[in-house]
């Protein structure tokens, strides 16, 4: 703890849980549904579905983390805007140290399933990695989407992968969202 306190240890670890503002607030969850007029920040809450007394957004979020250092992401690609039912799309983004000390980072790859037969989450954590950068290093981190990661039991319980619209997510929690691009699976 005192390597911690001191700066002599890095921290890297995140909330596997989303931890609310009030009880007020629970259920609270980053894999909710969404809703027919969602606001989207504490300015544009009037009108919308959200709290009228108190922020929108939790204390800590699913995937929040703290760091003695701070990294970007740039540079997301996709190997293919359409994807097959049976193929797989390379995702790949570069993350750079931009602090002062070497520091682990948890890249999250969040899908969202666009329109689907029955009601799809917003955002939901398909993959992750962990990577060690030192001040000032670039890595490029590669993920995989494949029809496992699509899937989800439609309304007669079969594990199926709908055609339709998707959306890739690359953050550092559920929140903080960095990158976004899209895609197409096809039959």
């Amino acid at each position: 703890i005192a390597d911690v306190l001191f700066g002599d240890y890095n921290p890297s670890a995140k909330l596997p849980i989303t931890f609310p503002r009030s009880v007020g607030q629970i259920p609270i969850y980053y894999s909710h549904f969404n809703t027919g007029r969602p606001a989207t920040d504490d300015e544009n809450r009037f009108y919308n579905s959200s709290y009228i007394d108190e922020s929108i957004f939790p204390r800590y979020e699913f995937g929040y983390g703290l760091s003695y250092t701070s990294f970007e992401y740039s540079n997301l690609k996709l190997s293919s805007q359409t994807m097959q039912a049976n193929g797989e799309i390379q995702v790949s983004v570069d993350v750079k140290n931009t602090g002062k000390y070497d520091g682990e980072e948890i890249v999250q790859l969040y899908l969202r399933d666009k329109v689907g037969s029955v009601v799809r989450p917003v955002k939901e954590l398909k993959d992750f990695t962990k990577v060690l950068l030192k001040s000032g290093e670039t890595k490029t981190i590669q993920f995989v989407i494949s029809k496992e990661k699509l899937s989800f039991y439609n309304q007669k319980l079969e594990w199926v992968a709908e055609p339709g619209d998707f959306e890739v997510m690359i953050g550092a929690s559920s929140r903080d969202i960095r990158l976004k691009s899209d895609f197409v699976l096809t039959s």
